[in-house]
Protein backbone atom coordinates (compact mmCIF):
# COMPACT_ATOMS: atom_id res chain seq x y z
CA UNK A 1 0.00 0.00 0.00
CA UNK A 2 1.15 3.53 -0.74
CA UNK A 3 2.83 4.97 2.36
CA UNK A 4 0.79 8.18 2.35
CA UNK A 5 -2.43 6.22 2.89
CA UNK A 6 -1.07 4.93 6.20
CA UNK A 7 -0.29 8.37 7.63
CA UNK A 8 -2.34 10.29 10.19
CA UNK A 9 -1.08 13.81 9.37
CA UNK A 10 -0.79 15.29 12.82
CA UNK A 11 -0.90 18.71 14.47
CA UNK A 12 -1.29 18.47 18.24
CA UNK A 13 0.81 21.39 19.40
CA UNK A 14 -1.03 23.58 21.90
CA UNK A 15 -0.15 26.68 19.90
CA UNK A 16 -1.76 25.39 16.69
CA UNK A 17 -3.62 28.24 14.97
CA UNK A 18 -6.66 28.03 12.67
CA UNK A 19 -4.33 28.80 9.78
CA UNK A 20 -2.05 25.90 10.71
CA UNK A 21 -5.04 23.55 10.92
CA UNK A 22 -6.17 24.67 7.48
CA UNK A 23 -2.69 24.04 6.09
CA UNK A 24 -2.62 20.58 7.68
CA UNK A 25 -5.95 19.67 6.11
CA UNK A 26 -4.91 20.99 2.69
CA UNK A 27 -1.74 18.90 2.85
CA UNK A 28 -3.70 15.83 3.93
CA UNK A 29 -5.92 16.14 0.86
CA UNK A 30 -3.05 16.95 -1.50
CA UNK A 31 -0.93 13.97 -0.44
CA UNK A 32 -3.73 11.50 0.18
CA UNK A 33 -3.12 10.89 3.88
CA UNK A 34 -5.43 8.65 5.89
CA UNK A 35 -6.48 11.41 8.25
CA UNK A 36 -5.74 14.81 9.67
CA UNK A 37 -5.25 14.47 13.43
CA UNK A 38 -6.00 17.56 15.52
CA UNK A 39 -6.84 18.47 19.08
CA UNK A 40 -10.56 18.34 19.98
CA UNK A 41 -10.94 22.12 19.84
CA UNK A 42 -9.99 22.00 16.15
CA UNK A 43 -12.21 19.08 15.07
CA UNK A 44 -15.12 21.18 13.78
CA UNK A 45 -12.78 23.29 11.64
CA UNK A 46 -11.02 20.22 10.25
CA UNK A 47 -14.32 18.49 9.54
CA UNK A 48 -15.56 21.51 7.61
CA UNK A 49 -12.37 21.72 5.57
CA UNK A 50 -12.27 17.99 4.82
CA UNK A 51 -15.95 17.50 4.02
CA UNK A 52 -16.35 15.73 0.68
CA UNK A 53 -12.79 14.39 0.65
CA UNK A 54 -11.56 10.87 1.49
CA UNK A 55 -9.46 12.19 4.39
CA UNK A 56 -10.77 11.29 7.85
CA UNK A 57 -10.85 13.61 10.85
CA UNK A 58 -8.91 12.16 13.77
CA UNK A 59 -8.69 13.59 17.27
CA UNK A 60 -7.25 12.71 20.66
CA UNK A 61 -9.03 11.86 23.91
CA UNK A 62 -7.68 12.14 27.46
CA UNK A 63 -4.56 13.56 25.86
CA UNK A 64 -1.68 13.44 26.56
CA UNK A 65 -1.67 11.87 30.05
CA UNK A 66 -4.65 9.54 30.00
CA UNK A 67 -5.29 10.55 33.61
CA UNK A 68 -8.84 11.77 33.01
CA UNK A 69 -11.93 10.09 34.45
CA UNK A 70 -13.64 7.67 32.09
CA UNK A 71 -16.82 9.72 32.21
CA UNK A 72 -14.92 12.80 31.05
CA UNK A 73 -13.24 10.84 28.25
CA UNK A 74 -16.65 9.63 27.09
CA UNK A 75 -18.05 13.17 27.10
CA UNK A 76 -14.99 14.33 25.16
CA UNK A 77 -15.64 11.61 22.59
CA UNK A 78 -19.31 12.52 22.17
CA UNK A 79 -18.42 16.18 21.71
CA UNK A 80 -15.74 15.33 19.15
CA UNK A 81 -18.13 13.06 17.25
CA UNK A 82 -20.75 15.81 17.20
CA UNK A 83 -18.11 18.14 15.76
CA UNK A 84 -17.30 15.64 12.99
CA UNK A 85 -14.55 13.32 14.27
CA UNK A 86 -14.24 9.98 12.45
CA UNK A 87 -11.45 8.45 14.55
CA UNK A 88 -10.57 8.80 18.24
CA UNK A 89 -7.07 8.22 19.65
CA UNK A 90 -7.41 7.80 23.42
CA UNK A 91 -4.68 7.57 26.04
CA UNK A 92 -5.26 4.65 28.38
CA UNK A 93 -5.03 4.99 32.14
CA UNK A 94 -1.31 4.30 32.46
CA UNK A 95 -1.26 4.49 36.25
CA UNK A 96 -4.04 1.92 36.56
CA UNK A 97 -2.23 -0.41 34.16
CA UNK A 98 1.00 -0.17 36.11
CA UNK A 99 -0.91 -0.79 39.34
CA UNK A 100 -2.34 -3.98 37.87
CA UNK A 101 -5.92 -2.68 37.90
CA UNK A 102 -6.81 -4.27 34.59
CA UNK A 103 -10.55 -4.03 35.20
CA UNK A 104 -10.31 -0.23 35.46
CA UNK A 105 -8.20 -0.03 32.29
CA UNK A 106 -10.74 -2.15 30.40
CA UNK A 107 -13.69 -0.07 31.67
CA UNK A 108 -11.91 3.11 30.62
CA UNK A 109 -11.40 1.85 27.08
CA UNK A 110 -14.93 0.48 26.83
CA UNK A 111 -16.37 3.84 27.89
CA UNK A 112 -14.64 5.47 24.94
CA UNK A 113 -15.53 2.69 22.51
CA UNK A 114 -19.20 2.89 23.47
CA UNK A 115 -19.26 6.68 23.19
CA UNK A 116 -17.60 6.44 19.76
CA UNK A 117 -20.64 4.65 18.35
CA UNK A 118 -18.78 2.36 15.99
CA UNK A 119 -16.10 4.84 14.96
CA UNK A 120 -12.45 3.80 14.98
CA UNK A 121 -10.85 3.96 18.43
CA UNK A 122 -7.08 3.74 18.81
CA UNK A 123 -5.64 3.19 22.28
CA UNK A 124 -2.35 4.94 23.06
CA UNK A 125 -0.22 2.83 25.39
CA UNK A 126 2.68 5.31 25.93
CA UNK A 127 5.08 2.38 25.54
CA UNK A 128 8.11 4.25 26.88
CA UNK A 129 6.53 4.10 30.34
CA UNK A 130 5.74 0.36 30.23
CA UNK A 131 7.54 -2.94 30.65
CA UNK A 132 7.16 -5.49 27.87
CA UNK A 133 4.74 -7.42 30.08
CA UNK A 134 2.62 -4.30 30.57
CA UNK A 135 2.65 -3.60 26.82
CA UNK A 136 1.34 -7.10 26.15
CA UNK A 137 -1.36 -6.76 28.81
CA UNK A 138 -2.41 -3.37 27.43
CA UNK A 139 -2.71 -4.82 23.93
CA UNK A 140 -4.87 -7.69 25.15
CA UNK A 141 -7.11 -5.38 27.18
CA UNK A 142 -7.50 -3.09 24.16
CA UNK A 143 -8.65 -5.98 21.96
CA UNK A 144 -11.05 -7.28 24.58
CA UNK A 145 -12.57 -3.82 25.11
CA UNK A 146 -13.53 -3.47 21.46
CA UNK A 147 -11.10 -0.84 20.16
CA UNK A 148 -9.65 -1.08 16.64
CA UNK A 149 -5.99 -0.16 17.14
CA UNK A 150 -3.18 -0.13 19.66
CA UNK A 151 -0.86 2.85 19.33
CA UNK A 152 2.64 3.32 20.69
CA UNK A 153 2.93 6.87 21.94
CA UNK A 154 1.47 10.34 22.36
CA UNK A 155 4.58 12.07 21.06
CA UNK A 156 4.62 14.06 24.32
CA UNK A 157 6.02 11.32 26.58
CA UNK A 158 9.59 10.23 27.34
CA UNK A 159 9.97 8.27 24.12
CA UNK A 160 8.32 7.49 20.81
CA UNK A 161 7.78 4.49 18.58
CA UNK A 162 10.40 1.79 18.27
CA UNK A 163 10.58 -1.08 15.82
CA UNK A 164 10.81 -3.49 18.75
CA UNK A 165 7.61 -2.18 20.36
CA UNK A 166 5.70 -2.25 17.08
CA UNK A 167 6.79 -5.83 16.47
CA UNK A 168 5.80 -6.85 20.01
CA UNK A 169 2.41 -5.21 19.65
CA UNK A 170 1.83 -6.91 16.30
CA UNK A 171 2.73 -10.34 17.71
CA UNK A 172 0.36 -9.76 20.61
CA UNK A 173 -2.70 -8.53 18.73
CA UNK A 174 -2.36 -10.83 15.73
CA UNK A 175 -2.38 -10.10 11.99
CA UNK A 176 -5.76 -8.40 11.60
CA UNK A 177 -5.81 -5.83 14.41
CA UNK A 178 -4.61 -2.25 13.85
CA UNK A 179 -1.19 -1.12 15.09
CA UNK A 180 -0.26 2.56 14.93
CA UNK A 181 3.30 3.76 15.38
CA UNK A 182 3.70 7.37 16.49
CA UNK A 183 6.35 9.58 18.03
CA UNK A 184 9.70 10.31 16.42
CA UNK A 185 8.83 9.21 12.86
CA UNK A 186 10.49 11.94 10.83
CA UNK A 187 11.72 10.33 7.60
CA UNK A 188 10.73 7.74 5.03
CA UNK A 189 13.28 5.14 6.13
CA UNK A 190 11.96 5.16 9.70
CA UNK A 191 8.37 5.03 8.46
CA UNK A 192 9.13 2.03 6.27
CA UNK A 193 10.83 0.22 9.16
CA UNK A 194 7.71 0.72 11.29
CA UNK A 195 5.50 -0.68 8.53
CA UNK A 196 7.83 -3.64 8.05
CA UNK A 197 7.59 -4.35 11.80
CA UNK A 198 3.79 -4.47 11.59
CA UNK A 199 2.42 -0.91 11.73
CA UNK A 200 -0.73 -0.32 9.70
CA UNK A 201 -0.97 3.37 10.55
CA UNK A 202 1.66 6.03 11.25
CA UNK A 203 1.14 9.16 13.33
CA UNK A 204 3.51 11.95 12.39
CA UNK A 205 3.74 15.68 11.85
CA UNK A 206 6.37 14.99 9.19
CA UNK A 207 4.04 13.35 6.69
CA UNK A 208 4.88 15.67 3.82
CA UNK A 209 8.62 15.24 4.35
CA UNK A 210 8.20 11.46 4.56
CA UNK A 211 6.36 11.11 1.26
CA UNK A 212 8.83 13.49 -0.38
CA UNK A 213 11.77 11.50 0.96
CA UNK A 214 13.02 14.41 3.05
CA UNK A 215 13.82 14.68 6.77
CA UNK A 216 11.10 16.16 8.95
CA UNK A 217 11.71 18.57 11.80
CA UNK A 218 9.08 17.60 14.36
CA UNK A 219 9.04 14.74 16.82
CA UNK A 220 5.43 13.65 16.56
Amino acid sequence: MELARLIDHTLLKPEATPEAVARLCAEAVEYGFASACVNPVNVARAASLLRGTPVKVCTVIGFPLGATASLVKAVEVRNAVADGADELDMVLNVGALKAGDHALVARDIRAVVEAAGGRVVKVILETALLTDEEKVEACLLTKEAGAAFVKTSTGFGPGGATVEDVALMRRTVGPEFGVKASGGIRDRATAERMVAAGATRLGTSSGVAIVRGEAGRHAY
